[in-house]
């Protein structure tokens, strides 16, 4: 089997198995994937967390990030503020029960990893991460994955 296809049907099954975690929050992955950032950000120190940042953060459009945004807000899992520095920008912030997310959701990335690497040790797996990061750094040497 070519190795982009192993490396296909991994990826589709990883993020079927996410996608299902997300459901039983009761979200969509894109928004979890949304509330991880913000939950990420504030517990990184970040004070202001602006549209801008999160649609930069996840490469949607403008629209897209409002739709998400509205619907995170209107299922409790976000606020969205006038911001106190640039009254042109919201403030987004996690409410209480949406806050420190971000760990709920590497918890369950581990958890999905362990599945999908049943029969490997530890230094199998690690080892697996740190080709992946090499492979990473190759693709974006900054970093910004």
């Amino acid at each position: 089997m070519p190795f982009g296809l192993k490396i296909a049907i991994v990826s589709r099954e990883f993020g079927k198995r996410m996608d299902q975690r997300a459901a039983d929050l009761g979200l969509t992955a894109v928004q979890l994937r949304v509330l991880g950032s913000v939950s990420r950000l504030e517990a990184a120190g970040e004070t202001e967390i602006h549209q801008n940042d999160l649609e930069r953060i996840e490469h949607v459009t403008h629209p897209a990030m409002t739709r998400l945004l509205q619907r995170l807000e209107s299922k409790g899992f976000v606020r969205c503020v006038p911001s106190a520095v640039d009254r042109r920008y919201k403030k987004i912030t996690c409410t209480d029960r949406s806050a420190g997310i971000h760990n709920v959701i590497l918890s369950q990335d581990r958890e999905v990893l362990q599945e999908l690497c049943q029969g490997l040790t530890a230094e199998q797996i690690s080892a697996l991460e740190e080709l992946l990061d090499q492979a990473l750094r190759n693709i974006d040497p900054t970093g910004r994955f």
